[in-house]
């Protein structure tokens, strides 16, 4: 007896019809962003069962000696000749010297290969770039970053025919064209399907030849970074073809196209003022524009795959920009909100101290390895030839999250000297900077609540995707089959997972076999429990919901906070074990460990609590959290651990400091403080049995540099408004 055919019939073929019925309803655009991208470390996570060593033995990215010496040079130099405060209160744009400084180096051209002139950089080496360029000035790093990014040089080396691409990556590369990318309009942001700019294929005149096949177009967008500066607009905008000049189909979808800023009928020029952060950044539109069908990137041949196109590279950019101005942000808040706190005394204490201020810094301090240690995995992965759509969400909403708790705590711990803008504070355009960040490439709320978990669950689960794929099958038979075998492979995993996330319960995951011993074993064990957890409750909770889950955006989101932080725990202990497995820096990986996991409980509970099938929950409440809720937050041991590393020059602060802009002028802020905290570190160990003219000398400068690090500027009333 064929029992595999009889368990097809009675037991597989009804649900398949159940899970038909179940299955939410995907738009095309919803469709392509699923499948857009690859799947690595965060499939392993989903599984319940993460293989620790295969992430060990990725290799640890590192920067070519080409890479390095640009670091070293032209960034370094682009950095000394950007005066942030002029270029926000008086300029309102890079001068014309760093432009044409930028142009001529070549950072527009970052990911262009040498073949057309550009740097062909690593993913690593962008971001290095990147990062350093943050820490300087908002204003140069999006510059540099928005042409690097998602835009017209990363479409057109996927998807340019080989014309376009001789015809403007070598122009782009030198920084003869300055492009941009327009995706979001007034009715379309996060929902790109709702955008109202139309293309209609028809045909018309170009350069005095008549009946060429083109397209005319009317756009309307905003927030274009660069726009009013491009000579190169890629748009993106709905195409249709009502005489069927290219197909059957009439309805082509999303497009994407390559014009020159100076075609008749666009406009471009007039500006927003993001925060007042002046880098290029404004509407642009166009009416009755006619373009030449050979204008869409790739040609006409991709009609209609644009939202495919803008999610796959979207992929890959968004895990590299954004994240790396997010850290070097938090490097920069790190290092000098340390030396204040340090050199900053009340009561006759440094405030650095207290422990009311000591808990901030340690949060800094942890949360900025953390945000190094995701930023590294994360291009390597990129540089390893990954697209990894989910995780790029993942670093991007976090990262930029986690900026603006560093950057907040930075603030509260300078007070009022965090708050009087001028050309020594180096943390109020940063302060000013944050929701950018959140906002761009992804709104952080819905990047949260939809993207990393709706998205993660089909696409990193090892059988949802199959299982939807065989749902969708036109071919019945084949398509049972599939169901069938993904089907019963999919309940095998889920009993699997209930049974480990059990038994490890139960142990505490004293049991869980991974490949390191040492210090961080435990949490190596612990994050291996809470996959099993996460993969169980993921399971269950889709099992229970089905499509409504769409509508459940509180338990959506608390699912993707678990495999978030998930994965930003593995890139911490990897990023430990990648620089060597430091005693110094064992506090740190230690704490962020132990808040991950304390998260992560704290989720789990709260998807639990409100869970709609309260039996579903009870039962799965056993299963993960069979002895209660074990873990704690890090402790106030732990604490001072940590936030003692800001407060000392030492190998380890320049770890978690490394790859930011360090100037050595005294007269730079960040110079001056470096200056201070050593003086005044050396001035402190001096006991007074041991004075002598050199160590007395030695206090007075120490003196003398508190004083001058505390310093706040003001200004005549004449360069204000009067008051009325």
């Amino acid at each position: 007896m064929d029992w595999s055919a009889l368990r097809r019939r009675w037991l597989s073929a009804p649900l398949l019809r159940a899970f038909r019925a179940a299955m939410p309803t995907m738009s095309q655009t919803e469709r392509e962003a699923l499948e857009a991208g690859t799947v690595w470390w965060d499939a392993e996570l989903f599984s319940g069962h993460p293989k620790w060593e295969t992430l060990l033995q990725t290799p640890v990215p590192t920067l070519s000696a080409a890479e390095q010496a640009f670091l070293d040079g032209p960034t370094e130099n682009l950095c000394r000749l950007v005066d942030d405060w002029r270029i926000t209160e008086d300029w309102h744009d890079l001068p014309t010297e760093v432009w044409r400084f930028i142009k001529e180096q070549g950072f527009l051209g970052m990911i262009i290969p040498t073949r057309y002139g550009g740097l062909e950089f690593s993913a690593l080496a962008h971001s290095a770039v990147i990062m350093k360029l943050a820490s300087r000035s908002v204003t140069a790093a999006v510059t540099v970053m928005v042409p690097n990014s998602l835009g017209p040089a990363e479409l057109l080396l996927r998807y340019g025919t080989d014309a376009q691409k001789t015809s403007y990556l070598p122009r782009l590369a030198r920084g003869e064209e300055v492009p941009c990318f327009a995706l979001t309009g007034p009715d379309a942001g996060s929902d790109a399907a709702s955008m109202t700019d139309r293309g209609v294929v028809c045909r018309g005149t170009f350069q005095e030849q008549p009946n060429v096949l083109g397209i005319r177009l009317t756009w309307s967008k905003r927030y274009i970074t660069l726009g009013p500066v491009a000579t190169l607009l890629g748009l993106a905008f709905k195409l249709s073809d009502p005489d069927h000049l290219l197909g059957d189909k009439e309805e082509l979808g999303i497009t994407v196209a390559l014009i020159p800023t100076n075609t008749a009928g666009v406009t471009i020029g007039r500006r927003h003022q993001p925060l007042t952060i002046p880098f290029q950044n404004g509407p642009t539109s166009g009416q009755d524009v006619w373009i030449p069908a050979d204008w869409i990137i790739g040609g006409p041949a991709r009609a209609g795959q644009g939202w495919r196109m803008v999610m796959e590279c979207l992929a890959a950019g968004r895990a590299i920009s954004l994240p790396a101005l997010s850290v070097g942000a938090a490097k920069l808040a790190c290092r000098v909100t340390g030396a204040y706190a340090r050199i900053r005394t009340q009561f006759k204490t440094p405030i650095g101290r207290f422990e009311g201020v000591q808990e901030a810094l340690a949060r800094m301090a942890g949360t900025t390895y953390l945000m190094e240690a995701a930023r590294v995995m994360t291009v390597g992965a990129v540089d390893q030839g990954e697209q990894p759509s989910v995780i790029s969400a993942i670093v991007k909403y976090h990262l930029t999250e986690r900026m603006r708790l560093v950057v907040n705590d930075a603030m509260d711990v300078h007070g009022g000297a965090g708050i009087m803008m001028g050309p020594r504070n180096v943390l109020g355009r940063l302060y000013q900077a944050v929701p950018i960040g959140i906002t761009v490439e992804g709104a952080n709320i819905l990047t949260r609540s939809l993207i990393i978990f709706g998205q993660g669950a089909i696409r990193c689960h090892p059988f949802i995707l199959r299982e939807l794929r065989a749902a969708g099958d036109p071919d019945p038979a084949k398509g049972l089959q599939e169901f069938d075998r993904a089907l019963w492979g999919h309940l095998y995993l889920i009993l699997r997972n209930a049974t480990s996330a059990l038994v490890m319960g139960v142990t505490n995951a004293r049991g869980a076999s991974v490949p390191v011993h040492g210090p961080t074993r435990r949490y190596y064990q612990r994050v291996t429990q809470m996959s099993a957890a996460f993969a169980l409750a993921a399971d269950m909770t889709m099992l229970v919901l089905g499509g409504a889950l769409k509508r459940h955006e509180a338990l959506s989101g608390r699912l993707a906070d678990v495999l978030s932080q998930l994965y930003l725990a593995s890139a911490s202990l990897k990023h430990f074990e990648d620089q060597g497995r430091s005693a110094a820096d064992l506090p740190l990986v230690q704490w962020v460990c132990e808040d991950a996991l304390s998260t992560i409980q704290e989720q789990l509970d709260a998807l639990l609590t409100n869970f709609p099938n309260r039996a579903v929950a009870r039962l799965l409440r056993i299963l993960i959290f069979p002895l209660g809720r074990c873990t704690q937050r890090p402790d106030d041991a732990l604490t001072h651990q940590v936030a003692n590393l800001l407060l000392e020059p030492s190998p380890a602060r320049d770890r978690l400091t490394s790859g930011i802009y360090l100037p050595l002028d005294t007269a730079e802020t960040v110079g001056r403080l470096d200056r201070a905290l050593e003086t005044i570190v050396a001035a402190d160990a001096i006991r007074p049995d041991t004075m002598t003219p050199h160590t007395a000398a030695l206090i007075r400068d120490a003196a003398s540099a508190r004083q001058d690090v505390i310093a706040v500027d003001d200004f005549p009333q004449s360069s204000h408004r009067p008051s009325p």
